[in-house]
């Protein structure tokens, strides 16, 4: 690609998803920024790139200007923690848009040649999102949006995403499917190689297949549990009183089992727990390890998410996990990218 080849600075980097897809499509990732510490090692261990623990709201435009290296097309992501704009969200409106803002400061201050931004599907309902849009356009940027399948990509989840690219340089389109409906990706395809753990134990070989443990009746629940199934499937004794309640009947995305022949539910921070979502192994009896969960977000299986000989624990690793931009999506956004650089100034 030579000259043409774009450099990036990810702004919310995490464990580095996003930033690990975007190399194998040929970005050259400079810099991370991130809040949460723990996500220091994953990132430089993988992707390569410099890791900053700094919070986005205190970033300066010149600090994120000095980041970038090369004369490639420069490329700002932005992809926020969604949970602010997710529907379990907290009513504290005016906190969901300070990142966003902030995302579109440094936007018109530095002015990137290609912005990229990657959050849940609800953020559309609000219209300082399309504020935010016009404000792209008024800054000389092209742009498209729209809300995604990850199962098109090659994410085994039915995980939707809203995906938003602009570009300087020119007109530019949505990242092309990889993946037709009747060729997407399986749970049984991505996880079902790895060897049978039980509930609370951990893999000799990999100390990231690990799961949680299981109280005596959540342990009753999975064995009553079916690939697909319900809480419904149990018998009334093992049913939680807020589900015999008539106002809980009707919330079956909990306490159930994934289907080997098709794709996972989405995997969130709180994968690690059967009772969070239907995070049930297909066969064993216990939640999802931290390694399914991460194969299930596409991180390869050799990525390392903590140092040698460090502890695994659970729920941080899993908030890294589910927090991330799956690798497989953050490669298509990545592809596009470079071709539309390449068309542009080819």
């Amino acid at each position: 690609m030579g000259g043409h080849r774009p450099v990036a600075v990810d702004l919310f980097c995490g464990a580095g998803g996003l930033s690990y897809g975007m190399q194998k499509s040929g970005i050259r990732v400079c810099a991370g920024i991130d809040v949460d510490p723990s996500c220091r090692h994953p990132f430089e261990s993988n992707v390569g790139a410099k890791f900053h623990e700094k919070n986005a709201v205190d970033l300066t435009p010149g600090f994120v200007k000095s980041l970038f290296t090369g004369d490639g097309p420069r490329v700002l992501a932005g992809c926020a923690p969604c949970q602010p704009f997710s529907c379990y969200a907290h009513k504290n409106r005016r906190g969901r848009w300070t990142l966003l803002e902030k995302f579109g400061e440094l936007v018109e201050a530095i002015k990137p040649d290609v912005v990229t931004m990657e959050n849940v599907p609800g953020l559309l309902r609000y219209r300082r999102f399309s504020d935010y849009a016009r404000t792209l356009k008024r800054a000389g940027y092209h742009y498209a949006y729209g809300v995604v399948k990850c199962a098109d990509y090659g994410v085994p989840q039915t995980r939707r995403r809203l995906i938003l690219l602009a570009s300087r340089l020119g007109a530019i389109g949505m990242p092309r499917p990889t993946r037709a409906p009747g060729a997407y990706a399986t749970v049984g395809e991505t996880i079902g190689h790895l060897e049978e753990i039980g509930a609370g134990e951990a893999s000799g070989r990999d100390p990231m297949h690990k799961s949680s443990g299981l109280s005596g009746r959540n342990l009753e629940r999975i064995r009553s549990s079916v690939p697909g199934g319900t809480w419904k499937d149990w018998r009334r004794g093992l049913r939680a009183a807020c589900h015999v309640r008539k106002t809980g009947s009707t919330y079956g995305e909990v306490y159930g089992r994934m289907r080997w022949d098709a794709p996972s539910p989405t995997i969130t921070t709180e994968f690690h727990g059967f009772g969070s979502g239907r995070f049930g192994h297909p066969e064993q009896d216990r939640a999802i390890s931290l390694r399914e969960g991460a194969l299930l977000q596409t991180f390869p299986e050799g990525y390392s998410f903590v140092p040698a000989h460090g502890s695994v624990m659970i729920a941080p690793v899993a908030r890294m996990i589910g927090n991330a931009v799956p690798v497989s999506l953050g490669a298509a956004i990545g592809k596009c990218i470079v071709d539309h650089v390449v068309e542009c100034r080819g």
